[in-house]
């Protein structure tokens, strides 16, 4: 049970780091979105991953609205 503590602990970490990051970048939020777009795809080919562009788009929506938030 105490590991799933530390788990939910670093994975609250790294997505507050993440947003933390997204908030402080030093470019145009369009410029960050396209570079996270084509970043999340080029995982996806990576590991066989099949995600259409519009879910990826969504994704990167949603971690927009989080950082606004």
């Amino acid at each position: 049970m105490k590991s799933l503590g530390y788990l939910g602990a670093f994975l609250t970490g790294a997505l507050a780091g993440g947003l933390a990051g997204l908030l402080l970048a030093p470019e145009k939020g369009e410029n960050t979105r396209a570079k996270l777009t084509e970043a999340v795809e080029d995982f996806c080919k990576k590991h066989n991953l099949s995600l259409s562009r519009k879910d990826v788009s969504d994704l990167v929506d949603d971690i927009k609205d989080a950082a606004e938030d």
